[in-house]
Parts: structure tokens; C-alpha cells; sequence
């Protein structure tokens, strides 16, 4: 099965993350909330989230590394160097690495654009600056994805599930995904 680590600090974008994390679980992905520091992590809007688990070494084993927006959640991941090299060896692994929102300035830290291209939130484009950035709700880029911001959760999601294999139509179906986008 594979294993998705959806990493989390202190201000995190939650639509980012829990949209993430259902639509992995929904398409038969071991989707996991990683604590950073404790296992009670408040969002940017002061939503209390339990995580799965706090973070190990293990995490280093799974497919995919996702880093929500929101502030100040995603400059809170850019500080840590646990994050920094995980995403590092993921990236330089060839494992899919994705960011949505302010999320990429943390790809950016770990050295991971270097000529991607990429999408953010509005405002931290300025930032990327080894990435093409282009206005996009989500862009992938190899093994690199980016989102928007909240209103891509969806999206972005879909995307980490077609990057790790699995097809998402049934899934977009099922959730009836294709009525918000159609309207």
C-alpha cells in the first residue's frame, strides 16, 4: 500500500491538509498526519488536530511528502531542518513531493525547484526563485506538485493519487467532483 506523510505545524491550512488526507484514504492510500512537535497540532483558524503520529525516521520510507499553506504553518515547516531534509531525499529519491499554498516556499529551502515549474498562493511567487511559477490552480512537474491554495484541495489531491499510480476518475465520480468543476 503506498504511504502518504502529510506533515504538520502550528498553522497549518487545514482544508489543505484534510483534503488531502480523505481523498488519499478514500482511494485506498495510507494516508497519515505527521506531528512535527505534538500530536495536538492548531490550525491557521485554531482547528485542534490529533495526528496519526509524531514524526520518525520512518516517514522517510513512505511515497509522498505533502506540505500545506497556511500561515504561519508552512514558515513553521521552512524553519525545521527535519522537514528541509526529508523533502531533500524525497525529491533527490524521485518520491512525489507536493506543496499547495505557501507550501512551496519550503520545497524552495530544501533546494527542490531548481527549473520547475510551479504554482502558489498569490503573494509567494517572489520567493520561489529557482522555479518557473506560472498561475495555475495545480501543476506537476515531474515528481514535484504545487497547488493554488484552498480552493485546490481537491485537485491537488487528485493529483498526488494519479502521481502514486492510482486513477482518480472512479474516485472524482464518487465524490462528485465533477459537479464543482463544471459550475
Amino acid at each position: 500500500m503506498k504511504k502518504v506523510a502529510i506533515l504538520l505545524k502550528d498553522g497549518f491550512e487545514e482544508l489543505e491538509a484534510l483534503s488531502v488526507l480523505d481523498v488519499c484514504r478514500r482511494a485506498g492510500i495510507e494516508g497519515e498526519l505527521i506531528g512535527m512537535d505534538s500530536e495536538f497540532v492548531a490550525s491557521s483558524h485554531n482547528l485542534i488536530v490529533k495526528a496519526d503520529r509524531l514524526y520518525d525516521d520512518e516517514i522517510k520510507d513512505f511515497d509522498a511528502v505533502v506540505i500545506p499553506g497556511g500561515m504561519p504553518g508552512a514558515k513553521n515547516l521552512q524553519k525545521d531542518h527535519r522537514v528541509l531534509e526529508l523533502v531533500k531525499m524525497m525529491f533527490e529519491a524521485n518520491k512525489i513531493v507536493a506543496a499547495i499554498c505557501a507550501g512551496p516556499i519550503v520545497l524552495q529551502a530544501a533546494g527542490a525547484l531548481k527549473n520547475k515549474t510551479v504554482t502558489c498562493y498569490p503573494g509567494f511567487e517572489d520567493e520561489l526563485t529557482d522555479a518557473n511559477y506560472k498561475e495555475a490552480l495545480v501543476i506537476k512537474d515531474k515528481n514535484i506538485i504545487t497547488g493554488k491554495g484552498p480552493a485546490a484541495g481537491f485537485a491537488f489531491a487528485y493529483e498526488i493519487v494519479e502521481a502514486l499510480g492510482i486513477d482518480s476518475e472512479p474516485l472524482k465520480e464518487s465524490m462528485q467532483y465533477h459537479y464543482l468543476i463544471n459550475h
